[in-house]
């Protein structure tokens, strides 16, 4: 591979091989007349560049061979196929015999023997502690009123209770009643007259009169404490003789 370059550098400067040592080198731009009497020098110095490649061509070839692998030897050895899975014959279920099956014994007996005479008992666990939770406090009922007395005529006015017998109606001999409804206060007297019924609207003008001015009542009382209260009253107008 170095042949190349060399014999470039040889032919590109012949003057530089044939140049006798210590000789002046050239000027330049001078002219030489002696270089064209050096036939020596020219041909050697052309010739072996020549040779070299001549030699380095008919220099035989140096081929490396492939390496040549044994043949392998063995065996065949056959692998056998899997065999296709066996179809399981298919249970059918057997019908259900009406005979009665034999009751299954357990492995332990759990009563004792009869010739020992003890009463066996079930086990009852006892059960877990019931828990109520939080006490929930029922509020108290509120007190009951106390009940209300009903108010009574007085007895100390009793001989006032009776009303005038209208004249109109005791000229043309009218007998009746009138009831009426009056409001009591709390100090027992009439504080209003209300008509429910009458045979004559003088015996209700009569009865009004009487009641404002003269009636006493012992009035109602809840738990001690005089209320108003309403009552109905009926008063008779009779023609007595003589």
């Amino acid at each position: 591979m170095t042949l190349i370059p060399l014999i470039s550098a040889i032919i590109s400067a012949p003057e530089a091989t044939t140049a006798v040592a210590g000789a002046a080198p050239p000027r330049r731009n001078s002219y030489d007349p002696g270089a064209g009497h050096r036939p020596v020098a020219f041909a050697f110095a052309v010739g072996l560049p020549v040779a070299l490649v001549v030699a380095v061509a008919l220099s035989p070839i140096i081929i490396e061979k492939a390496p040549v692998l044994a043949p392998l030897t063995g065996t065949l050895i056959e692998i056998e196929k899997p065999k296709p899975p066996e179809a399981k014959p298919e249970v059918k279920p057997s019908p259900r015999s009406n005979t009665p099956t034999e009751a299954v014994r357990p492995l332990v007996d759990t009563l004792p023997p009869a010739d020992r005479g003890v009463e066996v008992k079930p086990v009852v666990p006892d059960p877990l502690p019931y828990d109520p939770g939080p006490t929930t406090v029922r509020p108290a009922d509120p007190p009951k009123p106390p009940p209300l007395v009903l108010a009574e005529l007085d007895q100390r006015f009793a001989g006032s209770f009776q009303p005038d017998y209208p004249a109109s109606e005791q000229r043309r001999e009218i007998e009746g009643s009138a009831k009426v409804r009056v409001l009591i206060g709390t100090d027992g007297r009439v504080k209003a007259v209300e008509l429910i019924s009458t045979d004559s609207p003088g015996f209700f003008t009569e009865t009004k009169r009487r009641a404002l001015a003269k009636w006493r009542f012992k009035p109602a009382t809840r738990g001690g404490v005089a209320e108003e209260s309403w009552k109905v009253m009926v008063v008779h107008f009779q023609i007595r003789n003589g």
